[in-house]
């Protein structure tokens, strides 16, 4: 089986009946990674040892007879955002380079209980602060589809290691379309879980109200196995969800015929391409086909929401990075004089210019006589936008809308124009606001190749259906299908 199309299910059914050993699927990736990832980028580290120890415990256990527990076997890297027990976690910047963490984060440790096989860790945008995956502050990541364009960020290493076989799944983060832009732009399956669904305990904080941790993966089902795998209550995160956990796999099954399918018409007006338009438009076609009945509806207050997230975003990130000062743990500046220097040189030495850009500009937002102004603003049209879709899903089940404005943009494009790369988002960062759930799915593709996005958003909560009809449609547009 090829590693560009292995799944969960087949990779744990190929080491439950002995086709192959969990040892061997982790040498074989990491084979491929010697061989594919030096142009691609994906990964930072490896952590080889880790991976080839449980490999063993699983190979042991499949020797006993017993079963294997829902990911055994499967090889899976992490976005270097989440902390990692004796593994470096850089989040991207240099100001983290040399810290080895003491704990696992929360999903992680989830993900290698159910037996996940950890690779190693992935690149991504600085403190996951871009939408192209050129911050990170070691190297870019380029696109599988074609590598002289950027695969979406700031999960770029996520779904570029899927998209290239680099890793059967993955986690990345989503902080407003971190993970379903890059998984549109590497044309493979991005999902967002509602806020709260999943435990942020050792995430590395950007914003604290917006960040999710969520999968990337090769098929709908897949998603639903990990997001399975990871949710649910964690005594460590108090912004965790004490809500009992679907079988969202089950939930797949469940047909499709009469559900109401919102398509918002502010998302498919001016500034989308031509051709991410007739994708969509021809995908919404394809889920009235299958019995859905498709509803227009609106949601008025998404032209604030660029503007409303870069206010939120910022002034939060403005507060946790203030962690890092050169005192504690990370990177600290040389034969600095003072202690006031040592935080400013520390800081500036450290932090790479986007990373800095949005520090200056959410202090700014919160400083006296601007936060009035702007923070306060901002978090009332946060309110309003979330009332947007509560009143939209007093009428529909799901909404679909393009995940991205256009396809993968070339690598540099964009990186001189910040409001451009900021625009990026434009169709994503109203879920991260509203606390919704939403997946991005591939649904087409250029006529240069290069995927393109379907979102499908739902209610808070309700994975299983955004999950359901992300299925239907992936089965019913699959080749075999």
């Amino acid at each position: 089986m090829h590693l560009t199309t292995l799944t969960i299910d087949a990779a744990v059914s190929a080491v439950q009946n002995g086709s192959t050993s969990a040892s061997a699927w982790a040498e074989q990736h990491y084979a491929r990674i010697a061989s594919e990832d030096a142009k691609i980028g994906a990964y930072l580290m490896l952590s080889k040892e880790r991976a080839l120890a449980q490999a063993s415990r699983l190979d042991r256990a499949v020797a006993k007879g017993e079963t294997l527990p829902p990911l055994g076997g499967v090889p899976v890297a992490i976005k270097d955002v989440m902390v990692t027990r004796g593994l470096r976690t850089t989040a991207g910047s240099k100001i983290l380079e040399n810290y080895i963490p003491p704990y696992d984060c929360t999903a992680v440790a989830r993900m290698e209980a159910a037996g996940a096989v950890i690779l190693g860790k992935l690149n991504c945008d600085e403190f996951a602060m871009g939408s192209s995956n050129e911050n990170s502050a070691y190297w870019p990541v380029h696109n599988p589809r074609d590598l002289e364009r950027v695969p979406g960020g700031s999960s770029g290493g996520s779904a570029a290691a899927v998209a290239a076989g680099l890793a059967v799944a993955t986690l990345g983060s989503d902080t407003g379309g971190s993970i379903r832009q890059p998984a549109s732009f590497c044309g493979v399956v991005g999902l967002m879980p509602t806020y709260g669904r999943v435990s942020r305990y050792g995430l590395v904080a950007f914003a604290s109200s917006l960040d999710h941790i969520g999968p990337i993966t090769k098929t709908v089902k897949d998603a639903a196995i990990v997001l399975r795998t990871i949710a649910g209550r964690d005594s460590m995160d108090s912004t965790s969800a004490d809500l009992p956990v679907p079988d969202y796999v089950a939930e797949l099954e469940k047909p499709v015929q009469g559900l109401r399918i919102g398509v918002a018409k502010e998302y498919l007006g001016e500034g989308l391409d031509r051709e991410v338009r007739y994708a969509v438009e021809a995908a919404i076609q394809k889920l009235e086909s299958l019995g859905c009945k498709i509803v227009e509806i609106s949601l008025p207050h998404t032209k604030y929401a660029i503007p409303t997230y870069y206010i939120v975003a910022t002034a939060e990130a403005s507060s946790n990075l203030a962690r890092f000062d050169g005192v504690r743990y990370g990177y600290r500046a040389r034969d600095a004089r003072t202690l006031s220097e040592m935080y400013r040189r520390t800081r500036d030495e450290g932090f790479g210019a986007e990373v800095k850009r949005r520090i200056m500009l959410g202090t700014y937002a919160l400083s006296a006589g601007y936060y009035d102004a702007y923070y306060l603003k901002a978090q009332k049209v946060r309110t309003l936008i979330a009332r947007d879709f509560e009143e939209a899903f007093s009428k529909v089940d799901a909404i679909v809308t393009p995940t991205c404005p256009t396809a993968a943009f070339k690598l540099g494009e964009k990186a001189e124009n910040p409001l451009a790369m900021y625009l990026a988002d434009i169709y994503t960062v109203t879920a991260d606001l509203a606390g919704i759930p939403g997946i991005s799915i591939p649904c087409g593709q250029t006529r240069e190749n290069l995927p393109i996005g379907l979102q499908i958003l739902g209610r808070h909560f309700d994975e299983a259906t955004v999950l359901r009809v992300a299925h239907a449609y992936e089965q019913a547009v699959a080749p075999s299908a």
